[in-house]
């Protein structure tokens, strides 16, 4: 087949092409974050859910083993990085189709005007029948009929049978008499060596009498992220048209280009007047129709058009200055496909952040549990034995009172009780109106009626009595106790070992510390005292049966409290308690060690999972969010143009750049990190400065770019874009700064120090070349490489050793300046004491500065004023 060789692209084809081809480099990005993210969650879940089912750390392994896409970001995320960009054409007719086709390709591949046959109405019923085109990248041109997404059909085309310059019209065609349904469904597939279709193919819907708009749309949108093009050759839109174009929107959610193309019977060559005679109206029918949103995206004039701001949901537009199509089409094609890839990069850097909070979350409540349970353990040990101590000290000098409360109560309680006992009424005796006498059997079981009477009134009183000599100790030691114990014991995990611990540990402490009010409750304390009395009037007996009336009872009565012997009941009560309590004691102090032996085994446990947190997982997913979030920063602002070298740290170089992100002057801070550790470090950075909120004592984050073209693409780096100040504090002491402005400085640092800290992050770095100051000399704080969380923290040594704390370096201090009065010079050395302990805080520190701030400058400035008063 003789055919046409490679493609010369028109400039319009050459911008597209790089569109698209920046579309394909971000995808690979995009695609192997995704792919590592996936990797990384699965190891997650395969590694905690192991945890789950081994140890006791159920609750903190259990939230990071159901880390995981939610299903529809899944799917958004699957179908962006895994869709095609195609250019969807549209159109009027097939003539305007075609007509964009050609100009998209920069040749005429479709045949136009009397080449192309019979006029094309684009309605129902129309005799044009000409199917869907595809055009596809290949090393040859070559046509060929396919069934879309399946296989070609064996079918001889005109094409193929000699040379062409366009697409033969019996190719595009359908023809009447053809009866193969399989033939009628086909599309034209053509493969053409052009640099834009390497990058993109270009589908041209058929006719609707060969396929309805809504089911072309379909076909041709799966897995594909459209360009949709519609070209207009006419001066407006006849009602069918604006119908299936209100269908494509229900089916797309994509925006859509409207082209006005020349009519190829006028004279090209004036094309201006042409439009601008046209334009207005066909622009009004599309914004009356809800078709075109925003007269912004008219482009008429030619002017380049005026896009909306970088992340704006993409919206449809119009161009009817043909000649410059490219300048409404190029940017519009790069917002469509930059928008579908910042949806994605986003969604998947939230979804980064919020597993990468919950990992520091975590991280905190892990360290909390290792610092506080072996406190809680030995704070329950101490409050026990405390309590202990007391409940002896009281059972030791309790004794004679008890004798005293005894003898008192049953004084007040006397002539009750034998009221009570006169009138009782016995169960299960018969007893004659005239109070005969009755069998011994009944008369002894009268008798211990009306002693248990007597027991159980008695019972009630002494114990409410003797409830009150130690109920003060109830909440100041057992109910703090308690509550430490249920701290302790809902941290061990192990349901069943959990169970029998509480249990356990809250019967020794009803048994020994609890006494209840009522002789039912079982308490140990009444039951003794119960059995004291029972012991002591039980051995009451009668020789003679009596007769069984109100005297009786009354006497019975008498001679059972009488009985009674109140320092034998105190002394015998006060030793059963003792003895009582040295049990509960011991029982409680083996039950303990017991508990706290379980817990050593899971804090170890807990330990090791937190080491994991810290050093491998939290740092991982923080690279990976890094280069998530850089990526979507690229692809809203582009990459930043470094201006003049500004200085150079440690870690990386900072330039000058002019603007960015419609941030202007900006720094940009250039790391290459050398090793895996110092890219997690500096990607933990990077999340902790981007999380915080914006402070003005801190130098604002505006975002990153990851550039993989550093060196020649030999290595990557990171480009931090931060806020531009004027100089740093180093720069500006040598420059000089008065002692009204150093305060200030230095009450800026604080304020900057107590956020970061109020934030739960630690700075670690404070020195002169990371405080930057304004024209006006307020300061801020910059380069959080060393910050961390608390419980991220492993316990190095970092920062610069002239400025690190004194317990790490010894060595020289600031001179005292004739400026420094007395006050200022012994906060200065309370600051640097080598005992951290003894350092004044920072909300001690901040308001000393504020008064040395009105008492040294505001009392000068009055000073230099009176004098120039009275001068």
């Amino acid at each position: 087949m003789e055919g046409h060789g490679p493609q010369k692209s028109s400039p319009l084809a050459r911008d597209l092409t790089r569109a698209f081809n920046g579309y394909h480099k971000h995808t690979v990005l995009l695609k192997k974050n995704l792919k590592e993210t996936h990797a990384f969650f699965r190891e997650m879940r395969q590694n905690y859910s192991n945890t789950c089912a081994s140890s006791t750390l159920t609750g903190i392994a259990g939230q990071f083993s159901c880390i995981s896409f939610p299903s529809h970001e899944e799917e958004f995320l699957r179908n962006t990085v895994g869709a095609a960009p195609y250019i969807l054409v549209l159109g009027q007719d097939c003539a305007a189709r075609y007509q964009l086709l050609n100009c998209l390709l920069g040749e005429r591949l479709l045949p136009l005007g009397p080449q192309a046959g019979h006029a094309c109405h684009g309605g129902q019923g129309s005799t044009c029948k000409r199917r869907k085109l595809c055009f596809t990248h290949g090393k040859q041109t070559r046509l060929s009929l396919a069934l879309p997404g399946q296989y070609e059909l064996v079918h001889q085309l005109v094409a193929n049978c000699g040379r062409w310059d366009t697409v033969p019209r019996e190719d595009l065609e359908i023809l009447d008499e053809c009866e193969d349904p399989a033939h009628r469904q086909a599309e034209l597939e053509i493969t053409l060596h052009h640099p834009m279709l390497q990058e993109a193919k270009v589908m041209v819907v058929p006719c609707p009498s060969v396929q309805p708009i809504e089911e072309a749309i379909e076909d041709c949108t799966r897995s594909a992220i459209p360009i949709v093009l519609y070209a207009v050759n006419q001066d407006s839109l006849s009602s069918e048209q604006v119908a299936d174009l209100w269908k494509v929107k229900e089916i797309l959610s994509f925006p859509i280009c409207f082209v006005r193309l020349p009519n190829l019977s006028e004279d090209s060559s004036e094309p201006g007047q042409r439009f601008e005679k046209d334009k207005s109206k066909l622009q009004k029918q599309l914004l009356s129709h809800g078709l075109l949103t925003c007269p912004m995206g008219n482009c008429s004039c030619g002017a380049p058009t005026q896009m909306p701001t970088p992340g704006a949901k993409p919206q449809s537009v119009l161009g009817e200055n043909f000649e410059r199509l490219h300048r409404i089409l190029v940017p519009f094609t790069r917002q469509v496909l930059q928008n579908q890839q910042v949806e994605a990069a986003s969604l998947l850097n939230g979804l980064h952040c919020r597993c990468l909070d919950l990992f520091i979350n975590q991280a905190f409540d892990m360290q909390r549990d290792l610092q506080i349970t072996p406190r809680r353990l030995e704070y329950t040990r101490e409050k026990e034995g405390e309590l202990f101590t007391s409940l002896m000290a009281i059972a030791n000098r309790k004794q004679e009172e008890m004798k005293d409360m005894i003898v008192e109560t049953l004084g007040s309680m006397k002539e009750q009780l034998l009221e009570d006992a006169a009138n009782l009424e016995f169960t299960d005796i018969i007893v004659t109106t005239n109070g005969d006498p009755v069998t011994s059997k009944e008369i002894k079981s009268c008798i211990h009626q009306i002693q248990d009477l007597i027991v159980v009134r008695l019972n009630q009183a002494v114990a409410n009595k003797l409830i009150s000599s130690v109920d003060y100790l109830r909440e100041s030691f057992v109910g703090t106790l308690e509550r430490c114990l249920d701290s302790l014991e809902k941290s061990h995990i192990e349901s069943s070992v959990h169970n029998i611990t509480s249990n356990h540990l809250k019967q020794l402490l009803n048994a020994a510390y609890h006494v209840e009010v009522t002789f039912h409750s079982g308490s140990s304390v009444t039951r003794l005292f119960w059995e004291q009395i029972k012991q002591i009037i039980h051995r009451i007996t009668f020789v003679n049966p009596p007769a069984i009336t109100p005297e009786w009872k009354r006497k019975v009565a008498q001679d059972a409290i009488e009985s009674l012997s109140a320092a034998k009941l105190a002394r015998s009560i006060c030793s059963q308690f003792r003895t009582r309590l040295n049990s509960s004691h011991e029982a409680f102090a083996a039950s303990l060690r017991q508990l706290e032996e379980r817990h050593t085994g899971r804090l170890e446990r807990t330990e090791d999972l937190w080491l994991r947190v810290r050093k491998d997982h939290a740092p991982r997913l923080a690279r990976l969010s890094l280069e998530s979030r850089s990526l979507r920063d690229v692809l809203l602002h582009g990459k930043p143009k470094l201006g003049r070298e500004l200085g150079r740290g440690q870690y990386g170089v900072v330039y000058l750049c002019d603007n960015w992100g419609g941030h202007y002057p900006c720094a940009l801070k250039s790391v290459v990190p050398p090793d895996d550790k110092h890219w997690n470090d500096l990607a933990l950075e990077f999340h902790y400065t981007r999380t915080l909120p914006k402070h003005e004592r801190l130098v604002d984050l505006h975002g990153s770019v990851i550039d993989h073209t550093y060196a020649g693409g030999s290595s990557i780096a990171v480009l931090l874009i931060m806020e531009r100040l004027h100089r740093d504090l180093y720069t500006g002491l040598k420059a000089g700064l008065s002692l009204q402005e150093r305060l200030q400085i230095a009450l800026d640092v604080v304020e900057g120090i107590r956020f970061l800290h109020n934030q739960g992050l630690l700075h670690r770095d404070i020195k002169l070349k990371n405080v930057l100051l304004d024209k006006q000399n307020r300061a801020k704080i910059t380069d959080l490489g060393f910050c961390k969380p608390e419980a991220m923290m492993s316990g190095s040594i970092v920062g610069t050793p002239i400025h690190m704390a004194p317990e790490l370096f010894t060595g020289a201090r600031p001179e005292r300046l004739p400026c420094f009065d007395e006050e200022c010079w012994q906060l200065m050395e309370a600051c640097w004491n080598g005992d951290p302990s003894q350092r004044p805080l920072l909300g001690i520190v901040e308001p000393s500065l504020q008064s040395m701030m009105v008492r040294l400058c505001c009392g000068s400035e009055q000073k230099s004023s009176s004098l120039e008063d009275s001068s």
